[in-house]
């Protein structure tokens, strides 16, 4: 069996009495699409960060691609793709350039205009980050992070600032690098984004893990259904775990087209509202503790 791509157990990192971190257990099978949710103060950016080898940890065991990021040498480096969080904009060099350059510290990178493409920026190849609007940046942050063709790929809120189109072209493109093997660890506010990427969803609060699942697992956790239909003494609404049922019992009562009907299942948003309602006051987690330039 393939081992897999990341492991961490007990995994913690403390701030004096302040635990941003409390205890995580993960492992994320080679060749997914793990998706991690949480609110804002969390501890997902700590978490992540911890796995990428740029922020130390208080206790627990972490192991990526078979190393502890935490010793993680050049070679190691090489088989992992990061998107920082952001580009900087004061840049001498083009996004072709810079991407250039960073193609040529891998071993087996991908093609330049190939990237740019994948990302939309081929009519902005020539234009420099402070020149390109916050979206436009953020896609040179995803081209930077993928083109050099790795085994684990880290994506921290890619989509942030992307217009619905281009948000449809990055999952196109998350798609291929699966198909091509790599797994992927992805961060996300967007909800949809992590149902339609995801193979499992892990969602923490206070540090500590509450949920973990398909996208499909996750919302059979809510199992009761809304119909609402129009009735005789006006509208009316049942929450029902057995909606079929329901919906026979309408069908026999009402001749015809039933009024006004309509049958909500619970989404993915509404499950993880009600898993980050359990997790009590996030911890924020403060920056400049070692963490990502």
């Amino acid at each position: 069996m393939t081992p897999p791509a990341i492991t961490a157990s007990g995994l913690a990192k403390h701030y004096g009495d302040k635990r941003a971190v409390d205890g995580l257990d993960l492992e994320v099978v080679s060749g997914e699409v793990f998706a991690l949710l949480g609110p804002n103060g969390a501890g997902k950016s700590t978490t992540v960060e911890i796995l990428e080898g740029f922020r130390k940890r208080t206790a627990g065991k972490v192991s990526v691609l078979g190393v502890d990021p935490q010793h993680a040498d050049r070679r190691w480096r090489e088989r992992v793709g990061i998107m920082l969080q952001a580009t900087s904009i004061r840049s001498h060099l083009s996004a072709r350039e810079s991407l250039a350059y960073a193609a040529s510290q891998f071993p087996h990178p991908r093609d330049v205009d190939e990237t740019l493409e994948a990302v939309g920026l081929t009519d902005k190849a020539d234009s420099k980050p402070q020149t390109l609007s916050g979206g436009q940046r953020r896609r040179l942050d995803v081209a930077l992070a993928v083109v050099g063709r790795p085994e684990l790929l880290f994506l921290d809120e890619p989509t942030t600032g992307f217009d619905p189109e281009a948000r449809r072209q990055f999952w196109r493109l998350v798609e291929s690098l699966r198909g091509d093997g790599a797994t992927i660890v992805l961060t996300t506010h967007y909800l949809d984004e992590a149902d339609y990427l995801a193979d499992r969803i892990a969602i923490i609060a206070d540090g500590a893990l509450v949920a973990l699942d398909t996208p499909e697992g996750l919302r059979a956790r809510a199992a009761q259904a809304r119909v609402s239909w129009d009735g005789a003494d006006g509208p009316q609404t049942v929450e029902t775990d057995t909606p079929s049922a329901m919906l026979r019992q309408l069908l026999a009562e009402h001749a015809g087209e039933i009024p006004g009907l309509n049958v909500l299942r619970p989404s993915l948003e509404d499950v993880y509202l009600s898993l980050i309602g359990q997790g009590g006051h996030a911890v924020a987690e403060p920056a400049g503790s070692g963490g990502r330039p």
